[in-house]
């Protein structure tokens, strides 16, 4: 199968790129490399550089390669920066998105896997949170999200377009060869990872004060290749019909207690400040993953907090220049 990835050149969307070329599939990348790194493109791909605010760059894509199915990560995703700039993700992540669906629908596409968010569940009235929670978007970039999902529902039902929505608790961890590197860095794990490199004195913890045991926010963390897993699973499930996912490992662990698991695994201190707190930050956000593994047999390799750390760690010490910008 021929895939199109947009977003291969990111952190998720590389390591998925990867697992998808080691299964035998074929993968065309999309990438204007505005957030990604032509380091982390996959050398058996087909990198293709471009914006998805270019209607007619995205039309030639699929004019170009016979396109049997797309996987969308290219987004503006900081929840923090959506709330102080609404446009950017509401209007952008949307806009992008309806063109890369048009083309898509245009050019006889009908397998679709969205990178959707945990940030759709503001305030969850259950925990872990499965498929049936109400969806109240916790930023404009939940927002954002939701609104591709519901264009995604009516799809499927007007012309056909079988959709995996997989919404991610928080990513983390490495493959050997790919990594997580943003500019600017805003992802707990490497920047904790980043003090014990020496690149940075301490870290700034958002939030002492939240109703959780040791007051900082509780988060569900999920290996890297673990997702790539559930991308590669619920593509091959779509000849059955569209579907949601929520993925995580269903356990929460503290920023204290990620903090904490990094100093056992690189041996440093690792000193930390207590800041404020920040705009669209929930307290605790867990994942109920049953239904992915029920229906699809999914089953992360790395659940334990600290496997994920130490590959994270791993990669770094191996790329402590991330690649190499």
């Amino acid at each position: 199968m021929r895939i199109l990835v947009t977003g291969g050149a990111g952190y998720i969307g590389s390591v998925v790129t990867e697992q998808l070329i080691e299964s035998g599939h074929e993968v065309v990348i999309f990438d204007n490399l505005s957030l990604g790194h032509m380091e982390a493109v996959h050398p058996r791909s087909t990198f293709v550089r471009g914006d998805l605010a270019d209607r007619a760059a995205v039309f030639e894509v699929f004019d170009t390669y016979p396109i049997d199915a797309v996987m969308h990560f290219a987004s503006n995703t900081l929840v923090a920066d959506s709330v102080e700039f609404p446009f950017k993700y509401v209007g952008d992540n949307v806009v992008n998105g309806l063109n890369l669906l048009r083309a898509a629908v245009e050019h006889g596409v009908r397998r679709f896997v969205l990178s959707s968010t945990a940030n759709l569940f503001d305030k969850p009235e259950r925990m872990p949170i499965d498929e049936q929670e109400r969806i109240i978007p916790g930023s404009p970039y939940g927002e954002s999200k939701h609104m591709l999902e519901r264009i995604l529902y009516w799809l499927d039902r007007t012309v056909g377009m079988r959709y995996a929505a997989l919404r991610y608790f928080n990513a983390a961890g490495a493959s050997v060869l790919r990594g997580e590197q943003h500019e600017p860095e805003t992802h707990l794990i490497p920047l904790v990872l980043q003090v014990a490199l020496g690149q940075r004195e301490k870290i700034t913890i958002f939030g002492s004060d939240y109703p959780t045991p040791d007051g900082t926010c509780v988060r569900d963390y999920i290996h890297v290749m673990d997702l790539a897993q559930a991308h590669i699973l619920a593509l091959q499930a779509l000849t059955d019909g569209s579907r949601v996912y929520n993925l995580g490992n269903g356990r929460g662990f503290s920023v204290l207690e990620v903090v904490e698991m990094a100093r056992q695994i690189t041996g440093h201190p690792i000193p930390i400040v207590m800041g404020p707190r920040r705009p669209g930050d929930p307290a605790v956000l867990i994942a109920s993953s049953d239904r992915i593994r029920a229906e699809l047999g999914w089953n992360p390799r790395f659940p334990d907090l600290r496997d994920i750390i130490q590959t994270a760690w791993d990669w770094h010490v191996a790329h402590p220049n991330g690649y190499g910008k």
